[in-house]
């Protein structure tokens, strides 16, 4: 067995962050989670902390890309390439997410991951896929491709399930025709129904968390319906639904462009680091230089503009996704909305861990679990990622 001891650091635990401590692993799981200073005795690879954090690896359950790469691209290489980009920025696990497309595309993607999946060892760990769309409200489409948008129906959803064993989400908006029977589809496959790019109003959305298994929100405030006049008449939308359902868990682009520090601040007063989690929602241009770029696969997808730290449409009408990268979401969220560090990784690790039903083996620090660890400075610039025991990042 050979054991690995990182000393000198400050170890982030759910509930708070032990100032000096040791973490300790050996064949790819966790050992030991030590208070005080190292004694010196213990043999093994010693990594030396430096007296910076030491955290679970950060975990991202909803990306498009990263590092000029797309997951809708269909190539093995968009793949490992996004993966390693987000690892040299913390994240040791994620969920590839994609685009609306022709079912065609889909299926290639399917094949892709798994090809991907077996190659990927020096980048984020695949947790499985995120399928975003095609079952979207008009309204509500933000950036994706409204030529490909329709209503679930069985016939098509269950070749697309037949054909993959790797779904693990599928982001849909709940008030479409026969979204409330393929939610409970979904979650009879072990598959999490999340509502996203929606119009519904409050009462379609307590049905479908209620009766169909409809239990976390795509990006909250992103796409999503608020309060709205029919007549004489206001109704709740999704928004509110979101807040008002006390389990239901939500996750947010805390990259303080999609969100303003006010919102932040707001989420997490009302929902709590236990009901919230940091996701990228990255496209290809993560960790990239401003420019043009590509929404979605170079082949058939949409010409984007990066700019004031964000994707955007040509027209500037609407966001196309985030360039935001794990270590940001963190720095963003303890700068601008006030949260405790320990509160702060919670959302980024294991929050969406149980939300993903992971936390058995991710998430925390813990003996038993995967050696997932990120270790990164007051700045949270991150120093070295290690996945599976594993150090594939120092800087």
């Amino acid at each position: 067995m050979n054991k690995t001891i990182i000393i000198n650091g400050r170890i982030v635990l759910p509930e708070g962050v032990l100032a000096d401590g040791c973490v300790e692993f050996a064949d790819g799981k966790i050992t030991a989670v030590k208070e005080g200073p190292y004694n010196g005795q213990a043999t093994g690879t010693i990594i030396n902390a430096q007296g910076n954090y030491v955290s679970p690896g950060f975990i991202d359950i909803h990306t498009h890309g990263a590092g000029g790469h797309d997951f809708m691209d269909g190539t093995v290489e968009a793949y490992l390439g996004a993966a390693q980009m987000h690892a040299r920025h913390g994240t040791t696990a994620l969920l590839p997410t994609t685009l609306t497309s022709t079912n065609e595309e889909l299926l290639n993607t399917f094949a892709t991951y798994k090809e991907a999946k077996a190659q990927n060892r020096s980048g984020a760990a695949f947790l499985g896929l995120h399928l975003e769309g095609p079952y979207f409200s008009y309204n509500q489409r933000g950036a994706q491709d409204p030529k490909y948008l329709r209503n679930p129906r069985p016939e098509e959803y269950e070749t697309i399930l037949a054909a993959s064993d790797d779904i693990v989400r599928w982001s849909v908006a709940p008030e479409l025709d026969g979204a409330l029977e393929f939610g409970r589809r979904l979650a009879e496959r072990g598959i999490l129904p999340s509502i996203g790019h929606t119009d519904a109003i409050y009462e379609q959305v307590e049905e479908a968390y209620r009766h169909a298994g409809y239990t976390h929100v795509t990006h909250l405030y992103s796409c999503m319906s608020t309060i709205t006049r029919r007549n004489a008449y206001r109704y709740a939308g999704a928004l509110e639904a979101a807040y008002m359902m006390d389990d239901m868990t939500v996750e947010i682009i805390a990259d303080g462009v999609h969100l303003p520090a006010s919102l932040l601040k707001y989420v997490c007063k009302f929902k709590g680091p236990d009901k919230i989690a940091l996701v990228t929602d990255s496209m290809r241009g993560a960790g990239m230089p401003e420019g043009e770029t590509i929404l979605g696969s170079l082949k058939d997808g949409q010409r984007v503009i990066i700019e004031d730290g964000v994707a955007k449409l040509p027209d500037r009408s609407a966001f196309a996704g985030s360039v935001a990268t794990a270590d940001r979401l963190v720095r963003t969220i303890v700068s601008l909305a006030g949260v405790q560090l320990a509160d702060a990784v919670k959302m980024m690790t294991l929050t969406p861990a149980r939300i993903m039903k992971v936390d058995d083996c991710k998430g925390s620090l813990a003996v038993g679990k995967d050696a997932d660890i990120v270790i990164f400075d007051e700045e949270i610039n991150v120093k070295t990622t290690i996945i599976g025991g594993k150090c594939l990042t120092i800087h």
